[in-house]
């Protein structure tokens, strides 16, 4: 199986709790390829677990739509599509401008200098060529976001759409591989500092526009790797 960032589970006491969420973090991240087969052995070998809690966070991903169950118990990621991405992309509009809106009324001035921070990092991280490092840090700065909008309900359903377009998020860590391997290093740090300049001015309307546009950007790029 492929590096996939997963590590050994030691704790008794929460051993089913640590393998569920170190498997959904990988899905969501993009550790594992469109329609890819995941199988319970493999996985119980890689966190040195049994089955059990393995196939029990198997069962509650399923539930999530974060993967697919198959008649003989197989898991596998979601394959990807131009209706399902366009689908995905329609909800996070809706949802993560929302909060970013709500967010503008709430930020902190320190709160600001940690999502600064955090667009500067993301952006070093991609002049650097680190690919996961750089998605990695995407996320923390959405998130950070969201959670700042006040909202208990926005950030869950959020996190489930991001698991969702996890899929997605593999298909884009390839590209951006490859165009880091061409030398070309895109500016996809920019929409966050123009989000982070409208919720510095508390213009929750902009903020939203930013967001939506970053979102947007994402769609269009990856709308002509998947198949119709």
């Amino acid at each position: 199986m492929a590096d996939t960032g997963l590590s050994k589970v030691t704790s008794r006491v929460t051993v089913q709790d640590t393998v569920y969420e170190q498997l959904r973090r990988a899905l969501m991240w993009g550790s594992f390829a469109p329609s890819q087969a995941i199988t319970i052995s493999s996985l119980a070998t890689e966190f040195g677990t049994s089955h059990m809690p393995v196939r029990e966070a198997l069962r509650r991903l399923a539930a999530e739509n974060g993967l697919e169950i198959g008649h003989n118990g197989s898991a596998r990621v979601p394959a990807v599509s131009r209706q399902r991405l366009d689908d995905l992309c329609q909800a996070r509009i809706a949802l993560e401008g929302l909060a970013t809106e709500l967010a503008a009324a709430r930020v902190t001035n320190e709160d600001m200098d940690r999502l600064e921070a955090l667009a500067r990092e993301h952006e070093e991280t991609g002049k650097a060529g680190d690919v996961y490092g750089m998605l990695r840090k995407n996320q923390a700065f959405h998130f950070s976001i969201y959670e700042m909008s006040g909202s208990e309900v926005l950030p869950q359903h959020i996190e489930m759409l991001w698991l969702r377009f996890g899929p997605y998020m593999r298909m884009l860590t390839n590209y951006v591989e490859r165009e880091f391997d061409k030398g070309v290093v895109h500016p996809f740090s920019s929409y966050h500092f123009q989000i982070v300049a409208a919720l510095r001015e508390r213009n929750g309307v902009l903020a939203r526009e930013m967001m939506v546009g970053d979102i947007l950007a994402t769609q269009v790029l990856l709308r002509d790797m998947c198949s119709e």
